[in-house]
């Protein structure tokens, strides 16, 4: 399954450990978005940053709209490359669990979410940080 991870907060005051995770997980700025496999390793690190991202569940609609309207690979925006046919078969692949970076940049740079984050303070029923059952209507309100 791949985890959709949104970094929220800034750079601020962050002390050294968890800033190498960034570097690890390649979320360097706010609103950057990565998609990682759910595996123990990785959960590690998210768990690690947990308040200062959010992360949860993608599914292969959204991930097709996020390659379509966001996927860049080099200067140029992946659309603009391949055919909308490549580009779903890109999402499949991608879905079923091969790496991003062999199609696209793995790193996804995405707007503020329009009507804004909840609190970028508070975890996520409350605010924006942390785990949450679906990812989904996040991306594509920051698309």
């Amino acid at each position: 399954m791949k985890l959709a991870v949104v970094r929220v907060r800034g750079v601020r005051k962050i002390s050294p450990r968890i800033n190498k995770t960034f570097v690890h997980l390649r979320l360097l700025r706010p609103n950057h978005c990565v998609l990682v496999d759910d595996t123990p390793q990785n959960m590690g690190m998210l768990l690690k940053v947990k308040d200062y991202v959010t992360f949860g569940p993608i599914d292969e609609v959204t991930l097709l709209k996020l390659l379509t309207k966001k996927g860049e690979k080099g200067s140029a925006l992946v659309r603009s490359l391949v055919k909308s046919e490549e580009l779903t078969k890109m999402s499949k692949e991608i879905f079923g669990g091969k790496k991003t970076a062999e199609f696209v940049d793995p790193v996804f740079r995405l707007r503020p979410p329009s009507k804004g984050y909840k609190n970028i303070k508070r975890p996520y029923p409350e605010g924006d940080l942390g785990s949450r059952e679906e990812m989904n209507s996040l991306i594509k309100r920051m698309i």
